[in-house]
């Protein structure tokens, strides 16, 4: 159960935090060289990017996060070294709905498997249901994401929308499939099993996959 002490942007390994101008741009125009990741962590069209145009990315990011109120970034970070190692985010939120769709991803290959990304949407479900009091989250995923998928299914997601032949990945056709979970069965979960974010992580031979996107499509 959660209580006032319950730290809401950190766990074990891993801690949520902003943008860091200075050094973020180049650990993540890596990432965008990495075209399995760029596949799974971006529905829309993708191409390498050096430091600069990641900084402008960052700066539009920020201009449209204080624009329109109905987007969160956080920076996935390590709590020894402050090291980056990936992104969430929680965007399209409605408010009047209380919705909203969750995006995560762990950009190095050395970093994955590891069980952080376990962590980081732990940290996400908690700000999104605790902090924002939404009353539904959802995440789209395509269908050979299976690292994703068992990330989702761990944490209660249930699959509500299959559209088929929606995206395309190393130009072959791939179903979009849309997840969702209430803040009733997180919160459920949540006092049944108090221990989810320190969880082991997914099996090994995931561990290439686990550069997942848990996008709004």
């Amino acid at each position: 159960m959660l209580t006032i002490q319950t730290p809401l942007y950190e766990t074990r390994d891993i801690r949520l935090g902003p943008i860091d101008h200075n050094r973020d741009p180049e650990v993540e125009s890596k990432w965008t060289h990495d075209s399995q990741f760029m596949c799974l962590m971006e529905l829309k069209p993708v191409r390498p990017l050096g430091p600069e145009m990641v900084e402008k990315g960052y700066l539009a990011l920020e201009k449209t996060i204080q624009e329109h109120e109905n987007l969160f970034y956080f920076t996935i970070r390590t709590r020894a070294d402050n090291r980056l190692l990936g992104k969430a985010v929680l965007e399209w939120i409605d408010w009047s709905n209380d919705n909203g769709f969750l995006r995560l991803g762990i950009g190095s290959g050395a970093d994955r498997g590891q069980g952080l990304g376990t962590q980081a949407l732990g940290l996400l479900l908690r700000f999104a249901f605790v902090q924002l009091n939404l009353f539904r989250v959802t995440v789209v995923i395509p269908e050979h994401n299976r690292a994703a998928i068992a990330l989702v299914h761990k944490f209660g997601f249930l699959e509500e929308v299959r559209r088929r032949n929606a995206v395309l990945c190393d130009d072959r056709p791939r179903d979009l499939l849309a997840f969702g979970l209430l803040r009733s069965e997180w919160t459920g979960q949540n006092d049944s099993n108090p221990q989810i974010l320190t969880m082991e992580p997914l099996r090994e031979d995931w561990k290439e996959n686990y550069g997942y996107s848990l996008s709004d499509g």
